[in-house]
């Protein structure tokens, strides 16, 4: 049983819990036999500089694709806004004028109907300014 643990370990590179998985055998009693071999410290000590390499390299790996996902991200949240901000400066820059009417049925709530008048009369207390219509007149 000794002989096989040992090349179990030392030959086919087994951890003890795997060890003790296949041979149906506790696991502290493998440590132990191995813990009386003289190859055990310097085999542990190259296994646990191994396992701290292969760590860094797996977490270099993960950062690498954490970085590229949030990138990709960011750019379609960038293409998003300059197609966004293309589309507002189009509607923008466009140089029809508004007519009145368009101009009131956009500021719906800004404007009163005068059913005498048959007109449409700015609220004064909203402060109107100069390019602003006083009065919109509805023909019917």
């Amino acid at each position: 049983m000794r002989e096989k643990i040992l090349e179990m370990y030392f030959e086919k590179q087994m951890r003890p819990v795997d060890i003790s998985k296949v041979l149906n055998f506790p696991q502290y009693k493998i440590t132990r036999i191995l813990q009386k071999d003289p190859r055990y410290e310097s085999t542990k000590r190259v296994r646990i500089e191994n396992n701290r390499k292969k760590h860094k390299e797996d977490t270099k790996k993960i950062m690498k694709r954490k970085r590229a996902k949030e990138q990709f991200e960011y750019a379609n949240d960038t293409l998003v806004l300059k197609v966004m901000q293309s589309q507002a400066a189009r509607e923008l820059s466009k140089h029809n004028k508004l007519s009145n009417l368009a101009y009131r049925n956009w500021n719906i709530s800004a404007y009163e109907y005068d059913s005498n008048k048959k007109r449409f009369a700015f609220r004064e207390e909203l402060g109107r300014s100069a390019d602003v219509p006083k009065y919109i007149k509805v023909e019917v």
